[in-house]
């Protein structure tokens, strides 16, 4: 008979490095049954006897996500001989919780503390004795990373699992909630009926619910497992236990008379306690060096309650004005008003010329290619810094540490705390972004996500913010910094909003994430994370943009007869006139900008390019500036704002739209996104011209009415009660267990 061991910890603990290292080319890769979550399983090399399972990463037992879900079942149901949980050494304290769960399991297992060698190079120690009779389980050290103490760790393993050497769990609660607990615990020892089975020496309790519920056999040293998972209301396991009325009263007495002693819900409490624990354990055994602290003091500031939003607004405001209006706007202007708009045109049209090209090539390589093209590469300086300063905050460990303190902003806001993965990575590229939100577990935490992650500004938007920050705003930072405001401003309104309807009403899943140490960013990660993001900007650039830029020069200078005419009797003219009636009560009714924004489809970066097209013809100069205060005389201050924010907030481009609709998975839910997105956009911008021009003295008209009906429209969406409840909530109370 083989024995089973199975390799449980945190993302991130070396799990995978541990189960590479010990089963070498013997492993094979699937799914689990029924669930697209990995499985991975091995032979331990020199013993085919010996079975490695590698768990998914998991920070906890309870069922938030697919990991976890899987996770538990598999230690529940198969009972493997032996757990072998890898700890980061680390960071103890995070990873010692999911050890107290495993703990309770009432399965063998040792503990291994691996990454001892970065403990070691901090001027941490660990002791490592004492961590083991605390937590009443055998513990070692060892570094996967170096191939240290794995063997001999799994041997150990082996050994407890062959001798059949079973813990007793930690003693983790206390006062009220252990008063509880053990209530709990007694009465499921009476309710069930003692069996032997085989030559299982333990006991397994039978319990067959009295209303035809299902029967559920219970190893005696799981009762523990199963009278926290009832104090907790876990609804799998309230279905699955079904006990009768009479004893889910008296469960649910003790669980109320708890949660009144302690002033606070059973689910909370028990994350409290165990929380206190593992504090308590990491205080009695972790000797942290002079480095450690100043990380510590540090967090106090970062991550304060009061400090870290207005601390992340003036970082993020350095960055946009080091970016946008600093060096990167001195290197764009160079790039839009030299490069492309003088040395490059004049040298190619000069270069043609004397090739004896004809005209309307010239005119279509130089008015049409480099115009367009060209006008959205000189943004590049700009992207490249930005890139630069976000990949630096992201490799010291800053951003993660922002997104921990803004999970506390969503949640309130009625969003998934994961929620804010995907917008993070969506101020990149809105695909990755909405593909990011499958992470989520909770189907509408995760469809609302995919509707509002493109209203991030993502890299392809940031040509457009530099236009209009350079030609009517004087290059101004604020603007930069608005336009990511209004976006994140516009998630959090989407989402009290949509909580609200009936199809999202839910409450909002937890949030875990890995808070990485503070390090010096390692300059070469950096380098190469900010090329791959302007490598997928110039790569566009030079396809779509290219061939965006060549249409819109041959629509807006050839009519219907395929002759030559300007550009205001032009094919695209009369194609943009159509459109351009329905954008005029945003200020920007005409029918270039009407086009751009058509054309921002195909790719966000094609809007600049179309505006380098058609307000850039035969506007070669010494300066080139031409394209720029020709777009400036076009728009008002206020009508480019709301051009800005329409553009900002609309349906993205084509290859977003695919990403939504395989996130979707259905034709319905891909247009209800992005009607919504397109209802939104038009609501926001309206209400900012047509307001913003009767705060200006403007008088008061029918677009000023409304805009103060939408306006209306919005606060009640936002203001008025839940009406809805969320679906499960039935299987989360007392009364869903006997459901």
């Amino acid at each position: 008979m083989s024995l089973r061991i199975a390799l449980a910890g945190n993302p991130n603990s070396g799990k995978t490095t541990v189960f590479n290292l010990l089963t070498g080319a013997t492993q094979y890769v699937g799914n689990w049954p029924g669930v697209t979550v990995e499985k991975k399983e091995g032979a331990l090399k020199n013993r085919p006897d010996v079975l490695l399972e590698d768990l998914p990463g998991i920070y906890s037992l309870s069922p938030y996500s697919p990991e976890e879900i899987v996770s538990r079942d598999y230690l529940l149901s198969s009972a493997p001989n032996m757990i072998l949980n890898i700890v980061d050494a680390s960071n103890l304290e995070r990873n010692l919780y999911l050890t107290t769960q495993l703990a309770e399991l009432g399965l063998p297992m040792l503990v291994a503390l691996n990454m001892s060698d970065v403990v070691h190079k901090r001027g941490d120690a660990i002791d490592v004795a004492k961590l083991s009779q605390l937590l009443k389980l055998p513990v070692v050290e060892i570094s996967a990373l170096h191939d240290e103490g794995v063997r001999e760790a799994v041997e150990q393993a082996i050994h407890l699992a062959e001798n059949g050497e079973w813990s007793e769990p930690p003693c983790v609660f206390s006062g009220s909630l252990e008063h509880a607990l053990a209530h709990i615990e007694d009465m499921l020892h009476h309710i069930f009926e003692d069996e032997k089975h085989g030559e299982d020496h333990h006991h397994v309790h039978r319990h067959h619910s009295r209303d035809g519920g299902l029967a559920v056999d219970i190893p005696e040293q799981q009762l523990r497992w199963y009278a926290l998972r009832l104090f907790e209301r876990d609804p799998h396991v309230c279905r699955q236990m079904a006990l009768d009325e009479p004893t889910q009263a008296r469960v649910e007495m003790l669980i109320s008379a708890a949660e009144q002693a302690e002033d606070e819900d059973a689910e909370a409490l028990l994350i409290r306690e165990r929380y206190d624990y593992v504090e308590r354990l990491t205080a009695a055994c972790l000797v942290h060096s002079g480095k450690r602290k100043s990380a510590e003091l540090l967090d106090r500031l970062l991550v304060n309650r009061w400090a870290a939003l207005p601390i992340f607004a003036l970082v993020m405001f350095a960055v946009y004005y080091v970016s946008i209006s600093g060096l990167g706007g001195l290197l764009s202007d160079w790039a839009t008003d030299t490069l492309f708009g003088a040395l490059i045109p004049n040298a190619v049209s000069s270069w043609l010329a004397a090739l004896q090209v004809s005209d309307w090539l010239i005119a279509l390589i130089v008015d049409g290619i480099i115009a367009g093209v060209g006008a959205v590469l000189g943004f590049l300086p700009q992207l490249a810094i930005l890139f630069l300063c976000l990949a630096l905050l992201e490799d010291c460990g800053y951003m993660a540490r922002i997104a921990f303190i803004l999970d506390r902003i969503f949640r309130r806001f009625g969003l998934s705390g994961k929620s804010f993965i995907p917008m993070l990575i969506a101020t990149g590229c809105a695909v990755p972004g909405i593909m990011a939100s499958r992470t989520i577990e909770n189907d509408k935490d995760r469809r609302m996500t995919v509707i509002t992650a493109s209203f991030m500004p993502c890299g392809a938007k940031l040509p457009l913010i530099g236009l209009i920050a350079g030609a009517l705003f004087g290059g101004s930072a604020l603007i930069a910094a608005s336009a990511y405001v209004i976006g994140a401003s516009s998630v959090l309104v989407s989402g009290l909003m949509l909580k609200k309807t009936r199809r999202f009403a839910c409450s909002a899943t937890p949030f875990i994430m890995e808070l990485p140490d503070y390090h010096l960013p390692n300059l070469r990660n950096v380098l190469l994370q900010a090329w791959d993001r302007c490598k997928a900007f110039i790569k566009k650039a030079g396809t779509i943009i290219l061939l965006a830029s060549m249409l819109i020069w041959l629509l807006s200078n050839f009519n219907w007869r395929l002759q030559m005419s300007p550009a205001d009797a032009s094919m695209l003219a009369s194609l943009g006139n159509l459109l351009a009636p329905l954008f005029a009560p945003l200020g920007w009714g005409s029918w270039q900008a009407a086009v751009a924004t058509i054309a921002g489809l195909t790719a966000k970066e094609a809007i600049v390019g179309t505006m380098g097209v058609l307000y850039g013809v035969e506007l070669v100069s010494e300066t080139g500036m031409e394209m720029w205060s020709n777009f400036a005389a076009a728009f008002t201050p206020l009508g480019a704002y709301s051009f800005l924010l329409f553009n900002l907030l609309c349906v993205p481009c084509f290859a977003a739209v695919g990403a939504i609709r395989r996130e979707m998975d259905s034709a319905r839910w891909t247009l209800t996104a992005l009607g919504y997105q397109a209802c939104f956009a038009y609501g926001v911008s309206l209400c900012v011209y047509q307001l913003g021009r009767f705060l200006g003295g403007h008088g008061f008209n029918f677009g000023s009415a409304a805009a103060m009906l939408i306006v209306a429209i919005f606060l009640y969406l936002l203001l008025r009660k839940q009406r809805y409840q969320c679906e499960f909530a039935a299987a989360c109370n007392p009364q869903g267990c006997a459901k």
